[in-house]
């Protein structure tokens, strides 16, 4: 299977090679094989972003933003005509199933077009009368922005960054994960095809090193990063050195809280839904399951029972619903969690190692597994694996799980399961993470903010909340009578 772009990088409207930039290649995780070879980006390169990129932006800030918000909607649709080919590249490049990209990666991406497509003309300033005299305000765009994406949702992620970042008139240089190089190109075609003006949204591959570069560029203005917190404490040195307005998207270790009196079938799903979707490479995945004791055993058994359904297999196959995971090294260090957990005691209930797929032998496969009696102090209780591996820890009151909860560095996520709506709302008030859930888990619509607290982030991405910061106000004081002065 190949799957080789024109050129590595999309730059002022077309694809542009950097030969001189260290070879790189995305590989298949089914199976292992290289689908294409690009190159990194070169200083050359980068400048030539960053020169195009800044005569867009004028070009598109002068746009008026009804107009800007008709292009990004038109290139939803150019994403939603083409989501099935989206999706199959999609799924190459990561080996997520096809069931899971055909409704969660481009698709997801092109609400995303969608919705900031529709603000984009409704984002009027503030007329402030102060009597005799009045002040007024402009929502500005910052200029060039540079995205940094993660591997687990490529196109989803370049997409949450490029649609705010564009309807505010910003232009976009947007890197990829080096791991999954292929679908921001695509976004990049339909863009340009939807009407937006060469150069307002490039995208530039390479490794940290290339990352480095654009963020501390002196002509960047702003920098949103979704990636590990090693890497977002990183980026956050590199723009607060250079005063660049930042948001960070970071990685988690949530808590999902199931209550005695959880609809058992509907946490077993959540459970599911916040471990093993995507093979478990989620952020915000709720991989600490707090369960009250007395649903611990029900609960154990059914996820057993509905675990051993799992479909690993062919990712191109839509019957399959989990995949490889993303890279050699990424399944290395999540099979060395599985057999952390094992040392620290931890029960293993299911799974416990690889998956072998006959048809895949070369496969980076693991299966899904689940762990109960974790402590809070075992390893696998306390950092992100980033794949199928589930905790289940025990809890016997309300006061002391929301305190073994919060006892992390990390803050993104959080999920609770209760029929008593009150002490719903009680308990997540009191959970220090972004983005919670009730009856509910990982679901992250376009018109909701997302991000985290803590170690998990600083800014949030999605809603109207996302405006802020992709734009600036300027306040404008207009005095209607005369001066005074002392003399």
């Amino acid at each position: 299977m190949r799957a080789q772009p024109r050129a590595s990088h999309f730059i002022g409207g077309g694809y542009v090679e950097s030969p001189n930039g260290a070879a790189f290649d995305s590989l298949y995780p089914a199976t292992g094989d290289v689908i294409a070879r690009l190159h990194a980006a070169d200083d050359l390169t980068i400048e030539a972003a960053i020169s195009t990129a800044r005569e867009g932006q004028k070009i598109w800030a002068a746009t008026p933003a009804a107009e800007r918000g008709r292009i990004l909607r038109r290139a939803a649709e150019i994403l939603r005509a083409n989501n099935r080919a989206l999706s199959e590249l999609e799924t190459l490049d990561t080996g997520k199933p096809l069931q899971e990209t055909l409704i969660a990666d481009a698709a997801s991406g092109a609400d995303c077009l969608e919705y900031f497509g529709n603000l984009a003309a409704t984002l009027t300033s503030e007329h402030i009368d102060l009597g005799g005299s009045f002040a007024y305000t402009r929502r500005e765009p910052l200029g060039i922005c540079v995205g940094i994406g993660a591997w687990n949702y490529p196109i989803q992620i370049a997409c949450w960054k490029a649609a705010p970042a564009l309807a505010c008139g910003n232009a976009m240089i947007f890197k990829p994960s080096e791991v999954t190089p292929l679908s921001a190109l695509k976004l990049a075609e339909a863009l340009l095809e939807a009407g937006v003006p060469a150069g307002v949204f490039n995208v530039v591959q390479g490794a940290g090193d290339v990352g480095a570069k654009l963020v501390s560029h002196p002509a960047v203005a702003k920098v949103s990063v979704t990636g590990s917190v090693p890497t977002g404490r990183k980026v956050a040195g590199l723009a607060g050195s250079n005063l660049k307005h930042l948001t960070l998207e970071l990685g988690g270790k949530s808590p999902l809280i199931l209550f005695e009196d959880a609809h058992l079938d509907n946490a077993v799903s959540a459970a599911i839904n916040a471990n093993f979707y995507s093979s478990g490479q989620i952020c915000s995945n709720g991989t600490r399951v707090f369960v009250h004791r007395s649903l611990k055993e029900a609960f154990l058994t059914r996820l057993a029972e509905r675990t051993a359904n799992a479909v690993l297999g062919d990712p191109l196959d839509e019957a399959t619903n989990i995949g490889p995971l993303v890279s050699k090294p990424q399944l290395d260090k999540v099979l060395g969690y599985i057999e952390i957990g094992k040392t620290e005691g931890a029960r293993l209930v299911c799974g416990g190692g690889a998956a072998h797929v006959a048809a895949f032998p070369q496969g980076w496969f693991v299966q899904p597994t689940v762990f109960a009696d974790v402590t809070d102090d075992m390893r696998i209780a306390r950092e992100e694996i980033f794949g199928p591996v589930m905790s289940v820890l025990d809890f016997d009151s309300e006061d002391e799980v929301i305190a073994r909860a919060n006892a992390t560095e990390f803050g993104l996520a959080a999920g609770v399961f209760t029929r008593d709506i009150q002490r719903a709302h009680r308990v997540i008030a009191q959970l220090a993470a972004g983005t919670c859930w009730i009856n509910a888990y990982n679901l992250t619509p376009i018109e909701m903010p997302f991000g985290g607290m803590k170690s998990s982030g600083i800014g949030r991405e999605n809603g109207h909340t996302a405006i802020g910061h992709y734009s600036q106000v300027k306040s404008v004081y207009v005095e209607m009578g005369d001066v005074a002065a002392a003399f």
